[in-house]
């Protein structure tokens, strides 16, 4: 194993998160930014018994799937893998799909196997690096506008209100 990815190995789940900070299910916590958050996944642990057509129906679920093949050869020089199973490369239209399998699909039970989906962003040509970075661009600005319009409609309230603020003090 000479090209290690750290990324594609499954991380332990965190049990010493606050009260208020764990969800329903226990997670490992992890960040990702814009750059790794990818179209392109890696599905772990796929049972060896000819799945393929049962993922990309399981994964269309989330979006449209471009294309779908097996690397499970190539992955195991570089990760360490289970007995018996399957690793697929699938490649989405848009990275919202991607977000979303990895969010709904990751350590599911699939015919008798756990899933573990990663980001697959060594997948990425160029030209798609920059495309998805421009994407994120335009929907933070979006995001902006969105709350700009929303707070100048909050301001217009409560200016329209009678409520007396902090520098104004209530007489008796």
């Amino acid at each position: 194993m000479s090209d290690i990815l750290p990324h594609h190995v499954r991380q332990e789940y965190c049990h010493n998160r606050l009260q208020y900070r764990k969800g329903r299910r226990l997670r490992a916590v992890k960040v990702y930014t814009a750059a790794n958050e990818s179209r392109h996944l890696l599905l772990f642990g796929v049972p060896k018994i000819n799945l393929k057509q049962e993922v990309k129906c399981k994964l269309q679920r989330c979006g449209q799937v471009e294309a779908l093949h097996t690397v499970t050869e190539e992955m195991s020089k570089k990760v360490e893998l289970e007995a018996f199973t399957d690793v697929f490369h699938v490649k989405f239209d848009k990275v919202q799909a991607g977000r979303l399998a990895k969010l709904y699909l990751d350590a599911q039970e699939f015919y008798g196997g756990i899933l573990h989906i990663s980001y697959a962003p060594e997948y990425e040509t160029m030209d798609e690096l920059r495309q998805k970075l421009l994407q994120r661009k335009t929907e933070v600005i979006h995001r902006q506008r969105v709350n700009e319009k929303v707070l100048a409609s909050i301001e217009s309230i409560s200016h329209d209100c009678d409520f007396p603020t902090k520098k104004q003090k209530l007489e008796p």
